[in-house]
């Protein structure tokens, strides 16, 4: 029996990482500036050069390493501790989940509020202008 380590298979491990991730192949090509047809070659390949995993790393949201090391055990794991973890800070295995930032989320609320604040201000010296040109007239 052969006991030498089988290499990893990149192309295999960039295609589910993407399926993980919920995106498409046409998606992470448009990402990565190819064709549809060139990820698919891309995910058949055992072997990708550095550059473009670089590539598909970032358009992907994980390191060149993550895609390397990529195995389906340590998938299952990480989501395992991950809900443990929410367990144990009191919220249950139920808790929030944001896919964003909520930071992010209110600096946009006070941008917009902001905008809203100079239009209602610059409504408001518009009248202002009309009454006192009205006021002059008599």
């Amino acid at each position: 029996m052969d006991t030498a380590a089988k290499p990893k298979h990149i192309g295999r491990n960039i295609s589910r990482i993407r399926e993980l991730r919920g995106m498409k192949q046409e998606a992470l090509a448009i990402a990565i500036g190819v064709s549809q047809q060139a990820v698919s070659n891309i995910e058949t390949s055992e072997v990708v050069d550095e550059e473009k995993l670089s590539s598909i790393a970032k358009a992907l949201g994980v390191s060149k390493e993550a895609i390397k090391n990529f195995t389906e055990e340590n998938v299952i794991n990480y989501f395992n501790n991950f809900y443990d973890n929410s367990a144990s800070n009191g919220q249950g295995a139920f808790a929030p989940v944001f896919n964003f930032n909520p930071l992010d989320k209110l600096v946009e609320a006070y941008e917009e509020n902001k905008k809203l604040y100079e239009r209602l201000v610059q409504a408001e010296k518009e009248k202002v202008e009309y009454l006192e040109k009205l006021l002059k007239l008599k």
